[in-house]
C-alpha cells in the first residue's frame, strides 16, 4: 500500500496523477527506508494565470447565479472534500495536493473585469464570488486580487455575493458595508463544523470555526446582508451538529442559511475515501456507504436538484432537519435580490471621466 502523503496543514495525503494524463507516479521504497523519512515542508507555488477572461456564465437551473468570477485557481485553504479539486486535471496537475499547493493567480482580474463590464453587450446581474475556489485564501493577503475586484464593482455599482470560509473578509469591509447601502452586496460565510479538531482536519488553512462566527457577527453590525451556508454535510462525521449551527450563526446575525450535502465529483472521491481511512478509519465504510446510498448507488450524482442535496432517506431526512431547525431560527428565506438598476458601464476607452462615485 502507498504511504499517505501526509503534511502538516496540508488536506490531501495523496498526489495522484489526474484523469488525462496518460503515466501514472507511485511511490515506492528502494531499498533505503526512503518511504519511513519523514516529508519535508511543503511549500506553495504560485503560478501566473494568462486567462484573457474572468467572467464564467453558466445556464443550471439550480443555482441563484448566471455568472461568476474567480481570481484563484486551486486553493491553499486545502479542505479535502472540496468539489473543485478535479479542475486542476485540466491544468495537468494533480487534484490532491497540486490543488492546494499549486495555486493559479490572476493579478490583473481587475483590469479584465473592467474592460468585461464596459462592453456594450455586457447586461448587470448578480457577480458570484467564490463559487469554485475561496477569493479570500491565504494569498489574498499578498496579492490583494480580490480587493481589486470589489474596487471596480464598487466603482461601477454593480452588485456581488462572495461566498468565503476566510476571515480576510474583514479588511474589505468598508467596502461592502457602502455598497450594501445601495443593495449592492452579500455575503455567505461557510461553516462546516463548530468543532475545532475536525475542522482543522477538513480544512487545514482555512479560519476556525469562531472566527468565520466573530466575522459574520463584524459583517452583520454594519448591515451587509449575511447568510450562512452548512456545507458540506458529511454522514456521520458533522450531520449532527445541524442544528446547533443553525443556532448558533441565528445568533452571530445571519439572516438567511443553506446547506449542501457533500459531493464527490470524479478525483475527490478517492482523495476524500483515501483521507477517511487515514483518520477516521471505523467510520470510513459507513460513511461512504450512506454518501451512496444518498448519490443512487455511486459516489456522486451530477444531475440538477440532486447534486446539492441528494435523493433517498438520508437525504430526504436532512432535508426535514434542515426545513425545522432553519424556520425555528428564521432563517429559512433568502436574502433580499440585489440592486442591478444602478450599475454605470465603465468607461474603457481612456477618456478622462468627470463625475464621480457618491
Amino acid at each position: 500500500m502507498e504511504k499517505p502523503l501526509i503534511y502538516k496543514g496540508r488536506g490531501s495525503i495523496s498526489n495522484a496523477d489526474g484523469r488525462f494524463e496518460k503515466q501514472r507516479h507511485e511511490a515506492f521504497d528502494d531499498g533505503w527506508s526512503s518511504l519511513d523519512e519523514d516529508l519535508p515542508p511543503l511549500a506553495t507555488e504560485v503560478i501566473t494565470d494568462t486567462s484573457k477572461s474572468l467572467i464564467t456564465y453558466n445556464e443550471s437551473p439550480d443555482i441563484p447565479f448566471d455568472r461568476s468570477a474567480n481570481p484563484y485557481r486551486g486553493c491553499e485553504h486545502g479542505c479535502v472534500y472540496c468539489f473543485a479539486r478535479p479542475s486542476h486535471a485540466y491544468l495537468g496537475l494533480s487534484p490532491g495536493l497540486d490543488f492546494e499547493t499549486k495555486i493559479l493567480i490572476k493579478p490583473d482580474a481587475a483590469a479584465i473585469l473592467r474592460n468585461e463590464l464596459g462592453k456594450r453587450s455586457y447586461r448587470c446581474a448578480t457577480l458570484a464570488l467564490g463559487t469554485n475556489t475561496d477569493p479570500y485564501q491565504p494569498l489574498e493577503r499578498q496579492h490583494r486580487i480580490m480587493r481589486q475586484i470589489l474596487e471596480v464593482l464598487y466603482e461601477c455599482r454593480h452588485p456581488v455575493n462572495i461566498v468565503t470560509k476566510s476571515s480576510l473578509i474583514e479588511r474589505d469591509i468598508d467596502l461592502l458595508a457602502a455598497m450594501a447601502e445601495q443593495g449592492l452586496a452579500s455575503v455567505f460565510i461557510s461553516i462546516t463544523t463548530l468543532d475545532q479538531h475536525l475542522a482543522r482536519a477538513l480544512e487545514p488553512r482555512a479560519a476556525s470555526p469562531k472566527r468565520r462566527l466573530e466575522s459574520l457577527e463584524k459583517l452583520s453590525l454594519v448591515k451587509i446582508p449575511t447568510g450562512v451556508l452548512v456545507a458540506p454535510i458529511i454522514p456521520m462525521l458533522n450531520d449532527h451538529e445541524l442544528e446547533a449551527i443553525i443556532k448558533t450563526v441565528k445568533a452571530a446575525g445571519a439572516q438567511s442559511a443553506g446547506y449542501v450535502l457533500l459531493r464527490l465529483p470524479l478525483e475527490v472521491a478517492e482523495l476524500f475515501e483515501q483521507w477517511l481511512k487515514q483518520f477516521y478509519p471505523l467510520k470510513a465504510g459507513h460513511i461512504m456507504n450512506l454518501i451512496k446510498d444518498c448519490r443512487g448507488g455511486n459516489h456522486y450524482d451530477s444531475s440538477f436538484f440532486q447534486r446539492q442535496k441528494g435523493t433517498g432517506n438520508y437525504a430526504d431526512m436532512l432535508a426535514q432537519r434542515f426545513r425545522l431547525a432553519a424556520k425555528k431560527s428564521g432563517l429559512d428565506k433568502p436574502l433580499p435580490p440585489l440592486n442591478t438598476a444602478v450599475f454605470r458601464r465603465p468607461d474603457t476607452s481612456g477618456q478622462m471621466r468627470f463625475d464621480c462615485f457618491d
